[in-house]
């Protein structure tokens, strides 16, 4: 039986390993270079990305500039998002901008990563990537958007509230559903991407959007939690898969597997006498979150991210599905 041919995107920043880089390739359909940044005038805030460029396009991968609202100083500036979605000039200018970047870079196209839109501007956040893939699409390039984890239409919190599925999948030509951080810096141990959670987001998102337009987020990195966990005072230390297994080996500790959640953990007792709680992702779990995507008819996947080696991830993903070269 023939393999399905699926999309795979991963996010990099342009500090990546260029032998991982040169490594992984082989196995990706996009790469989004995170992250441009951008003004509130809608000025677009350049990256030096021209290293993973070197390495992407002559191996057919197509690259993708992620725009994020990073200020000049690399931090979140939600003002600027505001004042943007406030000015239909200033969208305009992103726009002119977004495409004299695409075209002076040999790129593929954007994706929208926005976070933390006032639910009042989720209308015009929608219409202006509705707006831009229109232009975009016209000269040959893709427009994609990242969206929060959601599991319903009227589900509370500022991260959830400005994206809109129905909208958002409607004016965008991909929409990465970030199915993880269920388990991340500051709460307590477990899984970071429990398949029953992933399974709620894939099917509220197949509510809004049509399946062939969805990429299922999958998450490259695990947390190390120091016991006991401490609620609004412990934080997780984010690790690489590999690197947890090294963890395991390096304690002598067990590696179980979570049934519920299909994914590896372990306990270690660390030199200065600590225990720890490690959750990870390793070829099962990655196979099950895999399994989804034929189930559901999914596009596709998308890696966040791919600055950490993840060798069996790979060999299952190359195992399972054929990699769309674009």
């Amino acid at each position: 039986m023939a393999k399905k041919t699926i999309i795979v995107n991963g996010y990099a920043y342009p500090s990546i390993d260029p032998q991982l880089l040169q490594q992984t390739v082989p196995s990706l359909t996009l790469i989004s270079n995170f992250s441009y940044g951008l003004t509130e005038s809608g000025g677009l805030l350049p990256l030096e990305d021209q290293a993973i460029l070197d390495i992407a396009i002559p191996s057919g991968v197509k690259p993708l500039m992620v725009l994020t609202a990073l200020s000049e100083h690399g931090n979140f500036d939600g003002q600027a998002i505001g004042r943007l979605l406030n000015s239909p000039q200033a969208q305009e200018n992103l726009i002119d901008e977004i495409l004299q970047t695409l075209r002076t870079k040999d790129m593929f196209g954007v994706d929208f990563d926005f976070e933390y839109i006032p639910v009042e501007d989720k209308t015009t956040y929608a219409d202006l990537i509705r707006r831009t893939r229109e232009r975009l699409n016209a000269e040959g390039y893709l427009v994609t958007a990242a969206v929060a984890p959601k599991t319903s239409s009227d589900q509370p919190g500022l991260l959830y509230e400005g994206h809109d599925y129905a909208l958002i999948g409607a004016a965008a030509n991909l929409t990465l559903l970030m199915t993880y951080e269920w388990g991340y810096t500051y709460s307590e141990p477990m899984a970071v991407a429990p398949i029953p959670q992933v399974r709620r987001v894939i099917e509220y998102g197949l509510t809004q959007i049509p399946a062939q337009q969805i990429l299922m987020g999958i998450p490259n990195y695990g947390y190390d939690w120091i016991l006991p966990h401490v609620p609004g005072q412990s934080r997780a230390r984010l690790i690489g898969n590999e690197e947890a297994v090294w963890l395991a080996g390096h304690y002598g500790a067990e590696i179980q597997f979570d049934e519920a959640a299909q994914s590896p953990w372990f306990y270690y007792w660390d030199d200065d006498g600590r225990q720890h709680e490690v959750w990870f992702e390793d070829a099962r779990s990655i196979r099950a979150k895999l399994s989804l995507v034929e189930e559901y008819d999914l596009a596709g996947v998308s890696y966040w991210n791919l600055m950490r080696p993840f060798a069996a991830n790979w060999e299952v993903l190359n195992e399972m599905f054929e990699v769309a070269k674009l």
